[in-house]
């Protein structure tokens, strides 16, 4: 039986300290990914969640595309982006990437330059 565990390396037994050691490596490598990895992409997850849900008319956007353009409708699901004079289409929320310009923004904009044009 020694002529077959010739050239083979021997192994031996595992002390109790390398036990701990391995599960201390292994605890490490998962909270590195829970933190480089897990977090961002669900705290982006929510943002992008918070995004689609504040979408309203008149929200300028951009799609995954690359396509641009004004909210029309939101629906359920869905929302109608006019992109031209005479064309509409219809996404599904989640294709709409960034939301350039909210409505709101655009209306205190209005607002603002109202007001300095009222004060010449």
């Amino acid at each position: 039986m020694s002529s077959i565990l010739i050239g083979m390396p021997v192994m031996q037994a595992a002390g109790g300290g390398s036990i701990a050691t391995t599960m201390l490596t292994f605890g490490g490598v998962i909270l590195i990914f829970y933190f480089f990895i897990i977090r961002p992409q669900n705290k982006k997850n929510k943002e992008a969640q918070k995004m689609l849900s504040g979408l309203k008319k008149f929200d300028k956007v951009v799609t995954i595309g690359g396509i641009r353009g004004v909210v029309q409708t939101v629906k359920e699901q869905t929302v109608i982006v006019k992109v031209d004079d005479n064309a509409k289409i219809e996404f599904t929320k989640t294709a709409i990437a960034a939301v350039l310009e909210s409505h709101d923004v655009k209306a205190e904009k209005d607002e603002k330059e109202t007001k300095e044009i009222k004060e010449k």
